[in-house]
Formats: structure tokens, sequence, C-alpha cells
């Protein structure tokens, strides 16, 4: 990591988040929100100028690209909505392949990217999805490029997903679906003065709205389905992970298994509460330490964190594990393992608007 600049970015965010999705405003908040207010009139007049203009609808090519993307910046549960709808597609008989952006990549790509990729080449979601999916995964900045990589190298694809996307206007989509959790649409407005990446009327030309643990959409929307992410277990990080019953815990397991050691709690996610609030309905007792979204970590960092005590242990969701997955030497670190579920009218309703699956096996990852 490079600490300095890890944790002015953390107070930039944490102040912005603030503004966006506080429902008591303060006066500073008031003030800060009418100074960026004209440069969110213009964010918001650019972006519907760009959506009128640049959209590329595909309603029949092939593969069909599913776009499950925010029209607000941050996480709101869509990667393992991606991966939830990529398994399901599959287990429908359907050929699918993901695309990722993989947001601070060192490389632009495209990537053919697998499980064992490096995370600072390829980005850490495309690794994690390639991992919770087993299916083919491309990344790049450039998505139709990395669409047009992905479909060359694997010929037959029926289906592909991508992970974010919406505002990639020159990436074809037959479908677009954007997420929102608890949080609905913040303040409303528009970068930088609120979290919308385009206003908030655009949400009425896609095609449905994907709420993450609420029964309240920010907008009427005739389309609306549910899903949760829930916690599953609590999976051993480095060396040998994954051989052994014991590289495997579920919540309550790892509580009583681990009673009375320091556990640190590690996220750097949009919302880092929510993996916290995951533990403390748990009964675990740990220190958090919330991290910006994407934030790079390494074991001489985890390792400073432990302040020499050999009693440490650190909990991480696993989008953060998988930039330790290559490390050596490691501290006991966990990761928590979510899963997406639907409610039961979302895959009929999917399918109904994809091609019919050919009579083949689905395509594996290389």
């Amino acid at each position: 990591m490079a600490p300095r600049t890890e944790r002015l970015r953390h107070r930039i965010e944490r102040r912005l988040l603030a503004l966006w999705f506080t429902t008591r405003p303060t006066p500073a908040d008031r003030r800060l929100a009418r100074l960026l207010a004209p440069l969110s009139w213009l964010a918001g007049r650019i972006a519907l100028r760009r959506r009128a203009t640049r959209l590329q609808r595909d309603p029949q090519g092939r593969p069909a690209v599913i776009v499950v993307g925010n029209l607000l910046v941050g996480g709101t549960g869509k990667t393992p909505a991606v991966a939830a709808i990529a398994r399901g597609l599959t287990d429908r008989g359907l050929r699918v392949g993901v695309l990722a952006g993989g947001y601070r990549a060192r490389d632009p790509g495209p990537h053919r990217v697998t499980s064992g990729s490096d995370p600072q080449c390829v980005g850490d979601e495309p690794v994690l999805l390639a991992r919770l999916t087993g299916l083919p995964v491309a990344s790049g900045r450039d998505r139709r490029a990395a669409l047009d990589s992905l479909v060359a190298w694997h010929p037959g694809l029926d289906v592909v997903v991508s992970d974010d996307g919406l505002q990639h206007f020159g990436l074809p989509r037959r479908l677009q679906l954007a997420v929102f959790d608890r949080r609905g649409a913040g303040n409303g407005r528009m970068l930088p003065a609120g979290p919308l990446r385009e206003p908030l009327s655009t949400a009425a030309g896609l095609d449905a709205l994907l709420l993450n643990g609420t029964d309240h959409a920010p907008v009427e929307h005739p389309t609306v389905f549910q899903f949760r992410v829930m916690p599953t277990v609590l999976r051993r990080v480095g060396g040998a992970e994954g051989t052994g019953d014991d590289d495997f815990l579920t919540l309550a397991a790892f509580r009583q298994r681990h009673a009375g050691r320091r556990i640190v709690a590690v996220a750097g996610i949009a919302d880092p509460s929510r993996f916290f609030m995951v533990l403390d309905a748990a009964g675990i007792v740990f220190q958090p330490v919330p991290l910006p979204d994407h934030a790079r970590l390494d074991r001489d960092w985890l390792a400073s964190l432990s302040g020499g005590r050999d009693d440490t242990l650190f909990v991480m969701t696993d989008k953060d594990a998988v930039k330790l997955a290559s490390h050596d030497g490691l501290p006991p670190c966990w990761a928590l393992e979510v899963a997406a579920h639907f409610d039961g009218t979302f895959f009929g309703w999917l399918t109904s608007h994809l091609p019919a699956p050919a009579a083949r096996q689905p395509l594996l990852q290389d």
C-alpha cells in the first residue's frame, strides 16, 4: 500500500459519503452542496447527452449482453449479484461469460482472467468473479474491446454478464439492470454534489431495477426484483487454502473456535459498515479497519496492524482476500464468502429475454 495516498483517499471518500447519504445535513454539508451544484448540473447534462447519442442497444446480438450496473457511485452488492446471475444462467443450460472493468488495474487490458490472475494487473473484482463462478472472464477499461476478446477466446457464448458498464455506452447490450441497496439514491444529486452517475430519470429507460436488501425503490419502475446478499462461510486465506474441513467455518463455529483472540476486521469496499454489521450480528468481537473501496493490501501492512502480537487474526471481505492470495508468510487471515439470492420470479423473467440454450455442456473456465 501507499499509506499516505490511501489515507487521503479514504478521508475524501468519507467526507463525500457523509454529504451524499446523510439524512440530517449539517450547515457545512449544505454549503458544500451549493458549491458543487454547478458541477453537478453540468455532469447531468453531459450524462443525458451521452446516453442519448452513444448508447448501443443490441436486441438481436449473440452473445446477449446483460449489463448489471449502478446509477450511483459505490458498492450496492452488484458483484455478488453478477456472480449469482452468471451461475443461475449456467444452471439453466446457457453458455455464459463474464465481463468486468478491472478498476485500478495496472494494465488496461483486455485480459483473460482466471482465479489465479494477478489482481494488481487485471483488477480485484475480475479475479473474484473468476473464482466465484468458474466461468470465462475478461477485463479491460475498454468494455467493447474486452467483450470482443472474450468472444474470440470463447466462441459460442450465449450470454455475457457485465459487472458494471451502464455508462460505457459503446458496449452493446440486450438488457440493462441497475442495482440499488438500502441507501437508495442518497440525496438524489449528480456527482460531485451527490452519488449519481446519471440522473435518476434515466432509470425509466432501463429494463429492471434490482434491490439489495430492501423493498423500496428510489424511483418508480414497472420491473423490480429483490435479492439479498447473505454470508455463507469464513474461508482461510493463504497457504494451502481450501484443502481441508478446517479451512471453512460458519460464523458461529469461527466465533467459538477463536474466542479470546484479537480479531482485526478489514474492509476495502464502498460501504465497510455492511461487512462489520455481519460480524457484529454473529457475536464476533473485533477491531474495525475501514478502507477505501478497492484499497491495496499487502503482507507488510497487515503485519503493521498486528502491533507485534502473535495472537492477532484478520478477517476481511472476499474482494480484499483476492489481493493476498499470492502472498507468502501471511498472518492468520480469513475471508467472508457471501452469495446473492434472488426472488423466485427473477430468472423466469430474465431467461424470457434471452436466446434459448443450445444442446451442449456449459463452458467452464480454462
